[in-house]
């Protein structure tokens, strides 16, 4: 074996310096005031220029370092030239130091898909709820999350002019997870966190049903994960198909690295294959502990109106 990273770790390093980068035009849009809003489907589902900005910027960037990668960015938008500009070329030296687990080492890039999602959380972000947003880079092999990327471009927002804004979470299963303090809840509490937006009866019914001692209603697969993963949360629980392959592959891969589980409501694993439908049509369901627990209070109702696969 050559002394080079392997491929999954260069790309994971990029990932990194991207997200980053695509967190400072995030910043730099808001701060512009001028964000450019579009409705996609309705109200609640919103297009921004940093959302635009941010998806040219991560996609040209990786696909200028790993040409033969699949990348899967979540907003539509056509093909224009690429300023030099919004072009991040660095690689974090911290991750290419880390040992790459054995059974990733020589894994080619045309093998790996990388899913983008370049401000999860648009709404939020569009309402001035900024702890909400993250920049999502989740990259699958196989199927499989094997490495995620969560940036939060308005970290430490709340502290005022003269914070440093923005931290970057990041893991793979086999490795581990950094950028952040892994903690739990309490193992007698069940705190839920579930959509603030996009909520019905199916999704509050399903809440319910897991009796939780609270509930923490927030936007933004990225922050629903980092409840989980930071103790505020002991599941994230959406009985809707609203969510997409571009919001969980990455979150998948972080939680799963601290050995926690994402699946649908059934309990069954998401695929993150190039070829594959783009939403989660059977909701999603996230824990860092007792996953079984959480599937098996799912009510009958909800299994039946939402159908695996």
């Amino acid at each position: 074996m050559s002394g080079s990273p392997a491929v999954i770790m260069r790309l994971v390093a990029s990932s990194f310096t991207v997200a980053e980068r695509a967190g400072a035009i995030v910043r730099k849009v808001l701060h512009s005031g001028e964000l450019g809003i579009v409705e996609k489907t309705g109200a609640n589902d919103l297009q921004t220029l940093a959302d635009r900005l941010a998806q040219r910027s991560i996609c040209a960037s990786l696909s200028r370092r790993f040409p033969k990668i699949t990348i899967i960015g979540e907003e539509e938008i056509p093909d224009e030239e690429i300023k030099e500009d919004i072009i991040e070329s660095g690689l974090s030296q911290e991750i290419l130091l880390k040992r790459c687990p054995e059974e990733y080492s020589d894994l080619k890039e045309e093998e790996l898909v990388v899913w983008v999602d370049p401000l999860d959380g648009t709404k939020e972000y569009t309402e001035g709820l900024l702890d909400n947003v993250t920049v999502l880079i989740g990259i699958a092999h196989g199927g499989r999350a094997i490495a995620g990327v969560i940036h939060q471009p308005f970290y430490n927002y709340e502290l005022g002019a003269g914070a440093a804004l923005g931290r970057t979470l990041w893991g793979m299963p086999g490795l581990g997870a950094f950028g952040f303090e892994l903690r739990e809840v309490p193992g007698d509490r069940r705190v839920v966190t579930t959509t603030r937006s996009h909520s019905n009866k199916l999704v509050t019914d399903c809440v319910d049903a897991m009796e939780p001692h609270e509930v923490v209603r927030v936007g933004g697969a990225g922050n629903k994960i980092i409840q989980l993963v930071e103790g505020r949360a002991s599941a994230y629980v959406f009985a809707s198909p609203g969510c997409k392959k571009w919001d969980t592959c990455a979150t998948e891969a972080i939680l799963r690295a601290v050995g926690g589980k994402l699946t649908d409501v059934h309990g069954n694993a998401y695929c993150y294959d190039a070829n594959i439908k783009h939403m989660n049509s059977a909701g999603v369901l996230a824990t860092l502990r007792n996953h079984e627990y959480y599937v098996s209070r799912v009510p009958q109702s909800v299994l039946q109106a939402l159908k695996s696969g």
